[in-house]
């Protein structure tokens, strides 16, 4: 994993010669919770409690070692959705920047390798934005991913198949506007 990580060099690095960044911001920090918990979270314990009583019931009446293995996996994945999503969710948004500039929105992650998204304003498409009571909120840039929610729930390699986003930043709203207007001046 990266050592210390300057997320304004990393912006820097990726602009092109006569490229002016516009905004700068990074991901919300630390463990939260996004709006898909509020099925996941019901959905994680009754997986994973189901998968502890299976386990634990082969243990318990000496099942043959296959109905023992069988399980292994189960609860392995139960426990990720109920404790390890959130450390490694909040994990990869460590290593996450974002910025606008006068030609392109860049989303830059270094999280075991370094990814550049790298999205045109001529050809961008649908923006929308969801915007909580303290500013904060997501920009989407595009059209909803197929995979839905699930690409955004911290289920790991499901990221790719996310729709970009400007996740959990700060005054939304004001990035939005600033996309929109960079927008039309790069028509």
């Amino acid at each position: 994993m990266p050592g210390a990580y300057n997320p304004e060099l990393a912006l820097q690095q990726e602009l092109s010669g006569g490229e002016r960044l516009l905004w700068s911001g990074r991901p919300g920090q630390g463990m939260r919770l996004r709006p898909s918990d509020a099925l996941l979270i019901p959905f994680s314990l009754l997986w994973g409690g189901f998968a502890v009583f299976w386990e634990a019931s082969v243990i318990k009446d000496n099942a043959p070692i296959l109905f023992k293995v069988w399980g292994i996996p189960f609860v392995l994945m139960g426990l990720y959705m109920i404790f390890g999503r959130f450390p490694i969710d909040a994990w990869q948004r460590k290593y996450n920047v974002y910025g606008v500039t006068d030609q392109r929105v860049l989303i830059i992650s270094r999280f075991f390798t370094h990814r550049v998204k790298s999205l045109n304003l001529r050809t961008l498409g649908d923006i929308s934005l969801t915007e909580s009571r303290d500013g904060s909120g997501t920009i989407v840039l595009g059209a909803p991913s197929p995979f839905g929610w699930w690409a955004n729930a911290g289920w790991p390699g499901y990221g790719r198949y996310a729709t970009p986003s400007l996740e959990m930043i700060p005054q939304a709203r004001t990035v939005f506007d600033l996309i929109t207007q960079a927008q039309k001046s790069a028509h």
